[in-house]
């Protein structure tokens, strides 16, 4: 990015908006620092698109993902957070000592920079997959499970996302085929949860069984062809679709190339302070290295990510230490 006029500058610019960025705007623009918030996708992350959140701090009900989103958003924007649909292609230092964002909107400046771009669903990668997306496969129970009612389908994945969508998806489904890899690895409560639904026939687990097809037909899918991991028979599963829910994959392909320092899968290393490689740009929630992939843990690093970057801002915060 060439070092110009015409780029705008920002107090703060925030690349993403899920909970953590939400969360980190809401404490800097009470504090009348300058912030924009750039989302590519849907305000709220995978926050919004979970059926019911249990588990987060002042709700005994539980509530659900869509309006714990929206209500984080009302309230950064009731401080004056301004949200941008929008992707940031690059990051740099420019010689101004400011950070250079190259963006689908045009070239920016900030004087600090909070990534919080999360985590995407991860792709089991077998043929079909890509071919069906959205004319059967899906990522989102929330999003798409109501387009299957009385119909059949197959749930991939053991984890704790993999049961508590397919206990969502028995409000729809006439039936779910769940294929885990190995065992069930999700919480003891949750698998409590699913017994009731193998009990009564509406959920058949498949233990050991590994996914190797999804075959369609007249551009839809309409089976699953599986694998058992001690016979190699293969199985076939009718289906109308299949929802696949077996982890998550970081948000970062923006920052390969930049000083920024990923690890290994490529999540964002950081210090003790958040920040990262890069002086004056910080990570939190799930994009960070070592995130515990919670919704209250992402809104707490939000909160510390913006008073470490008010500290910054202020010139009182400590260099990385390597």
């Amino acid at each position: 990015m060439s070092d110009t006029d015409e780029a705008t500058q920002h107090d703060v610019v925030i690349v993403g908006a899920g909970p953590a960025a939400l969360t980190a705007a809401i404490y800097t623009t009470r504090e009348d620092i300058e912030t924009l918030l750039f989302e590519r996708g849907v305000v709220g992350g995978l926050a919004a698109v979970t059926d019911k959140i249990d588990n987060y701090p002042g709700f005994p009900d539980g509530i659900e993902g869509l309006k714990l989103a929206d209500d984080l958003r009302k309230q950064a924007e009731r401080f004056g957070a301004v949200i941008e649909l929008g992707e940031v292609t690059k990051i740099s230092v420019g010689e101004d000592g400011l950070k250079h964002l190259e963006t689908t909107s045009g070239n920016m400046k900030a004087r600090a920079v909070l990534i919080a771009t999360g985590s995407d669903y991860k792709k089991i990668g077998v043929p079909g997959e890509m071919d069906y997306y959205a004319r059967g496969v899906h990522y989102c129970a929330t999003c798409d499970g109501a387009f299957y009612r009385d119909k059949k389908l197959v749930v991939v994945g053991g984890g704790n996302s993999a049961i508590q969508e397919t206990i969502f998806l028995t409000r729809f489904a006439s039936h779910i085929d769940l294929l885990v890899r190995s065992t069930i690895k999700a919480s003891d409560v949750l698998q409590d949860e699913l017994q009731q639904f193998i009990d009564n026939g509406k959920v058949t687990v498949h233990l050991g069984t590994k996914t190797k097809e999804i075959v369609g037909k007249d551009q839809f899918v309409n089976k699953v062809v599986g694998i058992n991991s001690e016979t190699e028979e293969e199985i076939d599963f009718i289906t109308d679709g299949v929802f696949v829910f077996v982890g998550l994959m970081p948000n970062s392909q923006f920052l390969t190339g930049t000083d920024i320092e990923l690890d290994a899968i490529g999540f964002v290393k950081t210090d003790n302070d958040l920040q990262t490689a890069m002086p004056g740009v910080f990570a939190a929630g799930d994009i960070r290295s070592g995130a515990t992939m919670q919704i209250a843990s992402a809104a707490g690093e939000g909160a510390t990510a913006a008073l470490k970057i008010r500290e910054h801002l202020e010139g009182r915060s400590h260099p990385v230490q390597n």
